[in-house]
């Protein structure tokens, strides 16, 4: 296919402008709603289907190598174990309930989607790491299964075409859900607005103080942590390396995340999303809109199905155990995307007191995500081959 631009200095340097547009535009109300990971998504997309831009070139290989580990690791260093243990009960739930409902799901319906799949033992692994800590999961896991870059641009066009409302819907509820007299008789059990203003917290998406001495170790630590997980992994069998190796990266990141300097790190988050959207926008490129509405429209409809039926669950149980309406909303978006998407639909509710609880629960479906993913998908593989 004949493209405007195929030289690996031209790539770079526009996955690198439509990175910087995408958080730039973020300053705008609908791209703030998407997200910078889906806009970027976005730009990459229009730009492949206009062919200006090839759906592959030998630079997405580097990126793929490295940027998933390095962000990865990154944003692993936000897990703060003491913060978990201090939170209530309730909202702790909500997140358990989320991982384990997608978990299940994910698992029953690829008895039946995935052996129709090209890799759908893959992607049924993918999809439970995108539904329990967002696109960093989903590409986590995709990159420890081997995933074939054809997988990869399939599962995240299905992703985001369906993520995308979903989300956008999540950015209402709260607004829609306080003015519903049959919900709140439905789902009776709810914050008072004392609980839910809190302390101050810093506004998201703001500018922030780090210096380049926290960018340094930031990438120190990234491709140290990536080395020993990769020496590690080598123990293992050869076809189980590749998942070992992002097992041990998110045990080894959490582990160190717990010492007193490396807390005290800043900007692991912001960092390790710059990092993830250089893969990110690789991946739009990768989509292409003709044969995604053709036959990949088979994995649309099993994402379909894993979305409502894991939702349903999700909101059974949070139900049945009394958690406040205000915990599931925050944890469903925690699961769905990540924790920074969770703070802010906390915050653009006005529920100032969950802006933290939501960063928390992200964290931790992120961490759970990657170990119950990678198991998913080998017990399904384990049952119908693959």
């Amino acid at each position: 296919m004949n493209t405007v631009f195929t030289s690996t200095g031209s790539l770079l340097a526009i996955i690198a402008f439509i990175i910087a547009l995408g958080l730039y535009v973020q300053k705008f109300k609908a791209f703030k709603s998407l997200g910078p990971a889906l806009t970027v998504i976005i730009f990459g997309i229009i730009l492949s289907n206009l062919k200006i831009v090839p759906t592959m070139a030998d630079v997405y290989g580097v990126i793929f190598q490295y940027a998933i580990p390095l962000s990865m690791t990154m944003m692993l260093l936000n897990v703060d174990l003491s913060k978990m243990l201090k939170l209530s009960k309730q909202p702790l739930l909500a997140m358990l309930f989320a991982v384990l409902s997608i978990g299940i799901v994910a698992f029953l319906t690829g008895l039946i989607f995935a052996p129709k799949l090209d890799e759908g033992w893959k992607m049924a692994g993918m999809f439970v790491g995108t539904y329990t800590g967002g696109s960093s999961n989903l590409t986590a896991i995709g990159t420890g299964l081997k995933a074939s870059p054809e997988t990869f641009a399939a599962a995240n066009a299905a992703d985001y075409v369906i993520g995308m409302p979903t989300l956008i819907f999540l950015f209402a509820a709260p607004a829609i859900l306080k003015k519903s007299k049959k919900f709140k008789k439905f789902w009776p059990y709810s914050l008072n607005e004392n609980e839910l203003i809190g302390d101050d917290h810093e506004e998201l998406m703001s500018d922030k103080k780090w210096s380049i001495k926290d960018i340094s170790w930031l990438f120190a630590i990234g491709f140290i942590v990536t080395e020993v997980s990769t020496l590690l992994s080598k123990m293992a069998p050869d076809t189980m390396q590749s998942a070992v190796r992002i097992l041990f990266i998110t045990t080894i990141a959490i582990a160190i995340a717990q010492i007193k300097p490396i807390k005290q790190i800043k900007g692991s988050i912001d960092l390790g999303l710059f990092i993830a959207l250089f893969f990110l926008a690789i991946i739009g490129f990768m989509v292409n809109l003709k044969d995604f509405f053709g036959s990949t429209m088979l994995i649309a409809v099993y994402l379909i199905l894993v979305v409502i039926l894991s939702l349903s669950l999700h909101l059974l149980l949070c139900r049945l155990f009394k958690i406040k309406y205000q915990y599931v909303v925050v944890s469903i978006v925690a699961a769905i995307s990540d924790g920074a998407t969770s703070a802010l639909v906390a915050a653009s509710a006005q529920w100032k007191s969950l802006v933290s609880i939501g960063v928390v629960l992200g964290a931790l479906g992120n961490a759970l995500g990657n170990y119950l993913g990678i198991s998913v998908a080998y017990l399904l593989r384990s049952i119908i081959g693959g």
